[in-house]
């Protein structure tokens, strides 16, 4: 049986990859989903089987009562809501290591001597520590995301060194707690070290700004690989292992992807960088000059006009759940023989490949939809842009003025296009907290309102 189960275990592994290999692209991402699907089936089944589970009736109740959560949420939940989930579900994941690793240690059945108790104790230790850092960032995440708590990045005197001391007390813990796990303070120690991963886990994600929020994401992926990976050393179970490396290593690869599309090291992303989400900007008092709006008559006409336009979505489209409209603008336009696409920048939106997902899920064509290395020279030759719920991703400062909090970071470049339709409710500023001069270009207009609204009337006009 056991030969069996590490078999399953070996082919649920294999599946992992494939599902891995096949999100990485829009293309194959419908096969990559089937492909995780059936390793978590034969995970789950081998499980179930597994000789060491000798306790059913508690089992199935709870594999219902996960079932039915999972599937409330996945109907109630829309796709704009998706970001808040994710973040959501790595919170479960935190909190499994720490309760598992809490049973470990109290489970009266376990002997280990020598070497293997201390690495059994580094286990348990490593997975309480980065299960409850998962957990309570993962709700301050949720909360940012929800907008349940504010985008400004909290700024305590000293933060760093609170982190530091945070850190230095755990490793110091860690030694103790590992020379003698069985003395009467190891578990006052372990209650301390799980309440300072948990506080810290907050303080890391509260100090971080809502532009940073795609790459806070994702570097909550990884933590709850790692945390998945180190309860599985801890428990012996080679899925885990593998899956929590999988998860975890993405999850880091995607981080620095993310940090190098917005020219951002991940060691200042984690110790709060910009996106202070207040309005506050380095140069805020700056003179601009008037912004000019159009009616969506006259931006219809425009889009007539136009042989080649490109469409660049942000987060106020996802909001707006305008991506159906967008589709059927599109659709028209492309049977009016105009070469239409869309521009896709890396943390567009408040999860890596939002935009990718809302418009997939709106039939628009994959082969259009170019992300930011792969269209940015375009715009030069583009007759219009069309900008729907965008800021920061587009804000000319990150190229043009080196004293801007977003100085560096890779933009697309839609101020070079012959007209630009800016899409947005008002001109108040993105996650950065910074204004965008592209409101204020000769060649900008801005079409104010609902996206979804604005876009079915130039469906309807154009």
């Amino acid at each position: 049986m056991t030969g069996l189960l590490a078999m399953a275990y070996l082919i649920a592994g294999v599946f992992f990859i494939l599902a891995l290999s096949g999100l990485s692209s829009q293309e194959t991402a419908r096969r990559g989903n089937m492909y995780g699907i059936a390793g978590m089936l034969i995970a789950i089944i081998a499980t179930i089987a597994s000789p060491d589970v000798e306790s059913y009736t508690i089992l199935a109740p709870a594999m219902a009562i996960g079932a039915a959560i999972g599937l409330w949420l996945a109907v109630r939940v829309e796709m704009t809501g998706m970001p808040q989930l994710v973040a959501l579900l790595h919170s479960f994941v935190g909190l499994a290591a720490v309760l598992i690793g809490w049973g470990g240690y109290l489970d009266p059945t376990v002997h280990h001597t020598g070497a293997e108790a201390a690495i059994h104790n580094v286990e348990i230790y490593l997975g309480i520590l980065i299960g409850a850092i998962t957990l309570t960032g993962s709700w301050v995440a949720w909360g940012k995301l929800q907008g349940s708590i504010s985008g400004k990045p909290l700024m305590l005197p000293f933060r760093h060194g609170l982190n530091l001391i945070a850190l230095t007390a755990s490793v110091i813990m860690l030694v103790l707690f590992v020379m003698n796990p069985h003395s009467g303070a190891a578990v006052p120690m372990l209650i301390a070290m799980t309440i300072i991963a948990g506080l810290l886990g907050i303080h890391l994600v509260a100090a971080i700004g809502g532009a940073d929020m795609p790459v806070v994401v994702s570097m909550l992926n990884s933590y709850s690989g790692w945390a998945a990976a180190a309860t599985g050393f801890m428990l012996g179970n080679d899925l885990l292992i593998i899956t929590g490396a999988l998860v975890g290593s993405s999850g880091a690869i995607l981080s620095y992807i993310m940090c190098k599309a917005m020219n951002r090291s991940f060691i200042s992303v984690i110790l709060g960088g910009f996106g202070g989400g207040d309005g506050a900007g380095a140069d805020d008092d700056e003179e601009y000059g008037e912004a000019v709006s159009v009616q969506h008559e006259e931006a219809a006409e425009w889009l007539k006009d136009a042989d080649n336009i490109i469409i660049t979505p942000g987060f106020g489209m996802a909001v707006a759940t305008a991506q159906g409209a967008v589709a059927e603008l599109t659709e028209k336009l492309r049977k009016q023989g105009k070469n239409v696409r869309f521009a896709i920048h890396p943390v567009a939106g408040r999860l890596p490949g939002h935009m990718n997902v809302l418009l997939a899920e709106a039939n628009v064509p994959y082969d259009i939809v170019l992300e930011m290395d792969e269209i940015n020279d375009d715009f030069p030759s583009t007759d219009v842009v069309m900008v729907i719920g965008a800021n920061d991703i587009v804000n000319p400062d990150a190229v043009e003025k080196p004293n801007s909090p977003i100085a560096g970071m890779p933009v697309l470049e839609v101020w070079k296009a012959k007209k630009c339709i800016v899409m947005k409710r008002s001109m108040a500023t993105g996650y950065a907290g910074v204004q965008n001069p592209l409101f204020f270009k000769e060649n900008t207009a801005m079409l104010f309102g609902d996206a979804k609204e604005s876009v079915q009337k130039l469906v309807a006009n154009v």
